[in-house]
């Protein structure tokens, strides 16, 4: 065989090996900000987008900023730095904001920036996030992630106790399917003292309440915290199975923990969560979670290849990047008077 042949051969099998195949991604899971509310800035997170293969990206602050006491050796680089309290901070989403618009159009294209920065126990949170979409014209395409029942993040944080059906986000989801907006939610289905899921029926009362709109939950309902000190929750593919067949408009974000304690066993993924994809095809995604900090997005992002490539080629690539372009829209909201 020539060198041509050898060529044309070598191509056909890159192109017929799922392994080998090039696929859009969307990291549907990327903060902008840290815990301190910094961040590498703009170039630095696109050039690690590119450098990952990540044509777009869900983009979104932090709700919560961790407080810098007096008394400290050092300045916290993250929440559990030490036992500082962390306070709701507003302004994250004017750093996403201002970030997004520094960039160059093309660029700017590339994100679908979400409203995070809200208290989820005060009642002015849903015209906070208004106030936005009539500050920033266009510019938003979600709610989130909105942070409830996230273990030692929650006892952290000053003020009451968020949970998912809470009054005020109650208010919130209802703006959010007025604007056609889906919300991140995260919502722990468990504590780290509990093997049963405690707090599943906050989530169903609000997926119940709120049909018109789109949730994504983060994590799968887990996070690390939780996880690391404990078994994983044995029952949480027949839980989300449950919750998929109930709830039309019910999502699933594979994100962090999800993938470090369930997806994948010995970098391969596991069966049940394959055959879960595959029978809703349509209602996963799958991010990063870095948090101000980008270097790391390629090696997270391929950690999830070993999933993809043992999905159906066309779930794979819903799962990839098709779901969550179906699950914005089109353009970003527009302030209007009902």
């Amino acid at each position: 065989m020539g060198k041509t042949g050898l060529s044309i051969w070598v191509l056909l099998i890159m192109l017929g090996s799922p392994g080998l195949q090039a696929r859009t991604l969307t990291d549907a899971h990327l903060h902008y900000v840290d815990f301190m509310q910094d961040s590498e800035g703009g170039e630095a997170m696109l050039a690690a987008m590119d450098q990952a293969g990540v044509e777009t990206a869900w983009l979104f602050g932090l709700p919560v900023m961790k407080k810098w006491q007096a008394e400290a050796p050092r300045k916290p680089r993250y929440y559990l730095g030490d036992e500082a309290p962390l306070y709701y901070y507003s302004a994250t989403d004017d750093i996403v904001a201002q970030a997004v618009l520094a960039l160059p159009e093309s660029q700017q294209k590339r994100l679908k920036p979400f409203v995070s920065g809200v208290n989820p126990t005060d009642m002015n949170a849903a015209d906070q996030i208004e106030a936005l979409i009539q500050r920033y014209p266009g510019l938003w395409f979600g709610i989130g992630e909105i942070l409830t029942r996230h273990d030692q993040l929650t006892a952290l944080t000053e003020g009451e106790t968020p949970r998912a059906n809470h009054p005020a986000l109650m208010r919130v989801y209802k703006l959010a399917a007025r604007y056609d907006l889906p919300v991140l939610l995260h919502s722990n289905l468990t504590s780290l003292r509990e093997e049963t899921p405690i707090f599943l029926e906050e989530l169903e009362a609000a997926l119940s309440a709120n049909p018109q709109t789109r949730f994504v939950l983060a994590h799968a309902g887990t996070s690390g915290g939780v996880e690391e000190r404990q078994a994983p929750l044995g029952t949480l593919v027949p839980i989300l199975r449950a919750l998929l067949s109930r709830h039309a408009h019910f999502y699933v974000d594979l994100s962090w923990s999800v993938k470090d304690h369930y997806l994948l066993k010995n970098d391969k993924p596991a069966s049940e969560w394959v055959e879960l994809i595959r029978d809703y095809p349509d209602r996963f995604v799958l991010g990063s979670d870095l948090v101000g900090h980008f270097d790391s997005m390629k090696r997270l992002m391929d950690d999830y290849q070993p999933l993809l490539d043992a999905l159906p080629q066309k779930v794979a690539e819903q799962l990839a990047s098709g779901n969550t372009a179906a699950l914005v829209p089109e353009k970003g909201a527009q302030y209007r008077r009902d």
